[in-house]
């Protein structure tokens, strides 16, 4: 590696935390079972994705590189809102103004630049093959 990520990440449990600051290393039975951890322990963090996206990319692997940073991108966008998204980006699940207002979102509220640009290659395509 040329930094100092480490895979897989689990073999350095220190290095890698949840967006609350967990450790890894530190989410154990015991700390579950003391409720020292709970649900929100368990979320990944943008950065863990930011270092899996290094990694891929290192291993000559540009697209799984990419859709780590998609995905580091919506940690910041909630939950719900990711399913709207989802539903809406089904063929016919939207019109194309829908998903460019959805794009303009992602990008203005949360800072997800590729997947807006994602939303607004999807609703390119399905202009182009007529699923609206």
């Amino acid at each position: 590696m040329t930094d100092d990520t480490t895979y897989p990440l689990g073999d350095d449990p220190d290095s890698v935390t949840t967006p609350a600051g967990t450790k890894l290393s530190d989410v154990t039975l015991e700390a579950v079972l003391a409720g020292d951890v709970d649900g929100a322990d368990l979320v990944i963090a943008d950065d863990t994705l930011e270092k899996q996206a290094r990694i891929a990319e290192e291993a000559g692997r540009p697209q799984v590189a990419q859709n780590f940073r998609r995905a580091a991108e919506l940690t910041a966008v909630p939950d719900d809102r990711i399913l709207e998204i989802y539903n809406a980006l089904r063929p016919s699940g939207a019109d194309k103004e829908t998903l460019l207002d959805i794009a303009d979102e992602l990008e203005s509220e949360f800072g997800a630049e590729l997947n807006a640009a994602h939303v607004r290659e999807a609703a390119e395509v399905y202009e182009q093959r007529d699923l609206f």
